[in-house]
C-alpha cells in the first residue's frame, strides 16, 4: 500500500495531511525532495507529529521550486535517484503542485507516472480552489495517473468541495480542519473523525 500525496498549490497543509495519513496507516513518510532548510522542514514536522520518516533524497537550502533551488545549490536532481523506497505501507509527499518542476526537464507529475501509484490530491477550501483543483486533476489524468480522490484542508466549504468532486469526477475522501494546537494526538483524532480508512485500503 503506497500513496502519493500531491497538492494543488504550496503551503496548503498537505504535510499535515500526509503525516496524518501515515499515522493512520502505520506507514512510513517520505518527502523525496526538500526545498528550504530554514526552520522546521516538512520531514521534521512529520516526525514531530509521530510519523516514521525516511530520509530525503535531496535537501536543498532555498524554499523555491526544486529545479531552481537545486540550480542555486549547484545540484543536479537525477530522477533515477528518486526510485521508490522498499517501505510498505508508504506515504510520499510531493513538493508544491502537480506540475512543479523537479528539474529543468522533469515534472513531479512525470515522477508520479513513473512510480505508477495512486495520487491523493490535497486542495485548500478557500477562494480559487475549484480552478486549481480541476486543472490538477486534468493534468494527472492526461498522463494516465490514477487519482484516489480529493482531500480538502481548511474550513468547510461544501459548495466548492462538491463542485470539484462533481466536475472533476473525483471521490471526496474527507476534509481536515485547521488544528490548533497541532499535535500527534489532535491530528490523529481529527483524521479519524473526518476520513474513513476503508477508502485507503488497497
Amino acid at each position: 500500500m503506497k500513496y502519493v500525496v500531491a497538492g494543488t498549490d504550496t503551503g496548503i497543509g498537505k504535510t499535515v495531511f500526509a503525516a496524518g495519513l501515515a499515522l493512520a496507516l502505520s506507514a512510513a513518510y517520505w518527502k523525496p525532495v526538500q526545498a528550504g532548510l530554514e526552520g522546521e522542514t516538512d520531514s521534521e514536522m512529520a516526525s514531530r507529529l509521530g510519523a516514521a520518516v525516511l530520509p530525503e533524497a535531496y535537501r536543498l537550502s532555498r524554499p523555491l521550486s526544486p529545479h531552481l533551488a537545486a540550480r542555486i545549490d549547484g545540484v543536479v536532481i537525477d530522477p533515477d535517484r528518486l526510485s521508490l523506497p522498499d517501505a510498505d505501507p508508504l506515504v510520499i509527499e510531493a513538493a508544491g503542485g502537480v506540475l512543479s518542476p523537479v528539474s529543468d526537464s522533469f515534472l513531479f507529475a512525470d515522477l508520479f507516472k513513473r512510480w505508477n501509484l495512486p495520487v491523493i490530491l490535497c486542495a485548500r477550501t478557500s477562494l480559487g480552489t475549484i480552478n486549481h483543483s480541476l486543472l490538477s486533476l486534468e493534468a494527472l489524468r492526461a498522463r494516465g495517473i490514477s487519482v484516489l480522490g480529493m482531500a480538502f484542508i481548511g474550513e468547510a466549504n461544501e459548495e466548492s468541495e462538491q463542485s470539484i468532486c462533481t466536475l472533476g469526477k473525483a471521490r471526496r475522501l474527507g476534509r481536515l480542519p485547521w488544528l490548533d494546537p497541532l499535535t500527534s494526538e489532535s491530528l490523529g483524532q481529527a483524521f479519524a473523525a473526518n476520513f474513513d480508512l476503508r477508502d485507503f485500503a488497497s
